[in-house]
């Protein structure tokens, strides 16, 4: 924002100079981002001539801001921003707007954050990053509207599907989406209004607020360490949503008898099963149980995303869904007109044509492995006991009440690591406690530094009762 626009207001009666609140304005505005590194500054008498002071109040707190070393003056060419203050003096008589101000604020640094589901871009090949963009911006622009998807993503999905997930689908059968959460929500539009859909609790609770938001109720489905509990679901359900490779945020995996009976259990009752499969290529201890939607492809639909795999940036998903509900959200889109961004699309395929998605999948696990193993190895004298299948980006931890997640948080932000806690991912009372903690996301040394004071915090807890 050049300086003639800044909205710098002087207060007349008050105690402090006017040079003061001038410099104390600029440099407040230098600290927030108004005022940028390379800002030519208006000359001391243009400036004294907007705000209506003499030139010496505008020349003095240049002064004083060349001698603090946020500007710097080039002869013949004007006064220059240089330096951003980390953290700005607040201004009591004026300066940028009218509202009060602390007297000096410096800002906080950012958490250490193990919030799950972040991907892990340190494996990621910068330099096949760089020629998959470059191969995607060289395909031709679509002639028209695409309202499945680029039919070479679909392709490569397809092939990534039956390699990494041995699910065996058809180009035709898939659609492209934004990513999970966004085939959630178009899944949900297309679901008969104000019906219930059950939902794993604890749970993804992102999924159930775009249930929600679609006018649909959601009812909590029990897990345990198999598992949703195909057995006490409610009946009445017109969907089932799942995370059935890796259960958020729990970490287990529906065992083999209750993929059959929760597939059974949709034949018989009607109700369609919404199988978000987040990060389920990222196993590394046994090889994966079979989809749900390889055991039912007539009442599962099946959500994936490259948001784990590679990164969000790309906005890309897919879903394979029975016959009626892909041709509904088909139809859907065409009505619309929305359609999920072509980019991602062309960035995955690209990545899978040069084989660098296998190639970037077989290092994310190995690098996966070796994280978790890190942090399993960091928590094993705590006394707490590490829970969930070795897979994915994250791993829970064991708590033995309410008041010690509590405690475990709040001394992990007083310490700068943001700790999720199990309460989060419930909709009602939690049943279960501990903490959830991403491995995937942080840098190695952020890592060790974040789970040592894990390990601290825990072993407190535990030690605490």
């Amino acid at each position: 924002m050049p300086v003639d626009d800044l909205p710098i207001v002087l207060d007349r009666s008050g105690p402090e100079p006017l040079a003061v609140q001038v410099a104390d304005a600029l440099r407040s505005a230098a600290g927030s981002g108004a005022l940028r590194v390379g800002d030519r500054l208006s000359s001391t008498r243009a400036l004294a001539a907007r705000l209506g002071v003499s030139r010496t109040v505008t020349a003095a707190a240049y002064d004083q801001l060349l001698a603090e070393g946020w500007l710097a003056g080039q002869r013949g060419s004007g006064t220059f921003v240089t330096a951003a203050p980390a953290g700005v003096r607040g201004v009591r008589g004026g300066g940028l707007g009218t509202g009060p101000s602390t007297d000096r604020t410096t800002p906080r640094p950012a958490l250490l954050d193990l919030t799950a589901g972040r991907p892990c871009l340190a494996v990621l090949d910068r330099a096949a990053w760089r020629r998959a963009w470059r191969s995607a911006a060289d395909r031709p622009p679509s002639r028209g509207p695409e309202p499945a998807g680029r039919p070479e993503f679909r392709r490569a999905v397809v092939d990534h599907l039956l390699r990494h997930r041995g699910l065996a689908a058809h180009p035709e059968q898939l659609l492209a989406t934004s990513g999970t959460t966004a085939g959630l929500d178009e899944l949900a539009a297309v679901l008969p209004p104000g019906s219930t859909v059950a939902l794993e609790e604890p749970g993804y609770q992102r999924a159930a607020a775009t249930l929600v938001g679609r006018g649909l109720r959601v009812v909590p489905a029990a897990v345990d360490e198999n598992g949703l509990r195909v057995d006490q679901l409610p009946t009445g359900l017109a969907a089932v949503y799942c995370t059935p490779a890796h259960q958020f945020p729990l970490g287990s995996r529906l065992s083999a008898g209750r993929r059959v009976a929760l597939v059974e259990r949709a034949r018989a009752e009607g109700f369609v099963v919404l199988e978000d499969d987040y990060d389920g290529e990222l196993r590394y201890d046994v090889a994966p149980l079979p989809l749900l939607a390889a055991l039912g492809p007539d009442v599962v639909a099946y959500l994936g995303t490259t948001s784990k795999l590679l990164t969000p940036a790309l906005g890309a998903g897919w879903l394979v869904a029975p016959p009626a509900l892909h041709a509904s959200m088909l139809a859907a889109r065409e009505r619309t007109s929305i359609r999920p961004s072509p980019a991602g699309q062309l960035v995955f395929a690209a990545l899978a044509e040069y084989g660098d998605l296998a190639r970037h999948l077989r290092r994310l696990r190995a690098e996966l492995t070796e994280r978790r193993g890190r942090v399993v190895e960091a928590l094993g004298g705590t006394g707490a006991p590490v829970l969930g299948d070795a897979a994915g980006g994250h791993l829970r931890i064991g708590l033995p009440s309410a008041a010690a997640e509590l405690a475990v948080l709040a001394g992990g932000e007083a310490a700068g690591v943001l700790i999720p806690g199990l309460k989060e991912y419930h909709r009602g009372p939690a049943s279960v406690f501990g903490v959830s903690i991403g491995y995937a996301g942080p840098s190695r040394t952020e890592l060790d530094t974040a789970v040592g004071v894990v390990a601290e915090l825990v072993e407190r807890a535990w030690a605490s009762g």
